[in-house]
């Protein structure tokens, strides 16, 4: 039933605890009609953009927060008079958008804009660009507009590139905020963690030569069948007989996790992320391949929600994409181990006491030495080593 009285809505906890937001960007103007789940503003948290979607049907009245500001949760964000919350006995319709969970089924879309009155200037054209993007610009203090875009879409390195132009290709400054402010925190309470590091440099051409296998399969279709997925699978199993490298320091106690969540490690356009899969020992290794690249496409595309990057117990970050043959990982906060997989190349080994050449990489896992000494770290280690050099192992574990 519809009211006269307008409807205020505040920014709510959207998980994880948050304390506040920043706005990114209106999907709505003052004088359209919104229906309840209609996408109303993306906001940016300390993870992730999320979408917030409308709780009440109606026209809306007022903007209260603009794009770029910050605002703690509770705060009044926008009004919408004429209409109703979300009632909990809507049936849901067909409409695949993801909404925030708890404010009701997804909806139709249905917007109209008012005409503009007479004398009134007709609504700006919005520059198509992802948020994260439109919030770059707007702290670095550019037009969208007036960026050159290659594509149909303005991407960050064509604002960053604006920017140094602008500059006289000097420095240009942004602001440290949502994902870079919140990896810059979790870092610097990371190494107050008295961590380790071992490394170890192994032949994987057995498992170079699978993934071209199961690429070749049916069973593997649509799966992005990687070396990292090998190893993916390869931690899952080596966790199971030293789950020590996925407990959790917890001042008087060691927490033991009933199930592996396999965090991995995405370079995005807002900086890194770490989507997790829950309970990744249980599921055969297309699930698992499924389940990644539906993450990290997730989190590429800015909408990773927070309830998809809590639960982690062990991280593994690929730094070997870059064309780097290694690196010292850091604990992520809340976890006590993390394996850093190397780039992939040829390389003179010797086999039978002849040299020739073999794939070869090399991994490094860092621990919490008050959860693990050095001798499980190092049995992980052999583990995951003997995994990606004999893939038959696997059968063993």
């Amino acid at each position: 039933m519809s009211t006269d009285t307008p409807n205020v809505f505040a920014l709510p906890d959207v998980g994880e605890g948050l304390t506040e937001a920043e706005i990114v960007s209106w999907h709505v103007a003052v004088g359209d009609e919104v229906g309840v789940n209609d996408p109303l503003v993306d906001i940016e948290t300390a993870k992730s953009i999320v979408e917030l979607p409308s709780p009440f049907a109606g026209r809306v009245e007022a903007l209260l927060v603009e794009e770029g500001q910050t605002v703690r949760v509770g705060t009044p964000i926008v009004q919408i008079g004429g209409g109703a919350p979300a009632e909990a006995s809507e049936a849901p319709t067909t409409e695949k958008r993801e909404v925030l969970v708890g404010y009701g089924p997804s909806v139709s879309r249905r917007r109209t804009r008012n005409r503009p009155r007479n004398g009134s200037p007709a609504p700006s054209v919005r520059v198509l660009a992802k948020p994260p993007v439109r919030k770059l610009a707007k702290d670095l203090g550019i037009d969208l507009a007036k960026v050159p875009a290659r594509g149909d879409a303005v991407t960050r390195a064509e604002v960053e590139e604006f920017a140094r132009m602008l500059s006289g290709a000097g420095t240009t400054a942004a602001p440290v905020t949502g994902v870079r402010r919140a990896t810059a925190e979790a870092m610097i309470a990371s190494v107050a963690v008295p961590q380790a590091t071992e490394w170890v440099t192994v032949d994987v051409s057995a498992s170079v030569e699978l993934v071209e296998r199961l690429r070749a399969d049916r069973r593997f279709d649509g799966v992005k069948v990687t070396t990292t997925l090998l190893t993916a699978r390869a931690v899952c199993l080596a966790l199971g007989r030293t789950p020590d490298l996925h407990a959790r320091w917890n001042d008087s106690t060691i927490e033991h996790p009933a199930s592996v969540g396999l965090g991995i490690a995405a370079a995005t356009e807002r900086g890194l992320v770490v989507p997790v899969v829950r309970e990744a020992e249980r599921l055969s290794l297309a699930d698992l391949g499924h389940a990644i690249d539906d993450l990290v496409a997730t989190a590429r595309a800015a909408r990773i929600q927070p309830d998809q990057m809590s639960g982690g117990t062990f991280t593994l970050t690929n730094v070997g994409v870059f064309g780097v043959d290694g690196g010292t990982p850091i604990l992520p906060p809340g976890q006590s181990g993390i394996l850093a997989l190397g780039r992939v190349a040829r390389r003179p080994w010797v086999v039978d006491e002849e040299v020739v050449p073999r794939w070869v990489t090399t991994l490094a896992v860092t621990f919490d030495h008050r959860v693990a000494d050095g001798e499980q770290a190092s049995r992980f280690l052999a583990d995951v080593a003997t995994i990606l050099e004999h893939p038959a192992m696997a059968l063993a574990f």
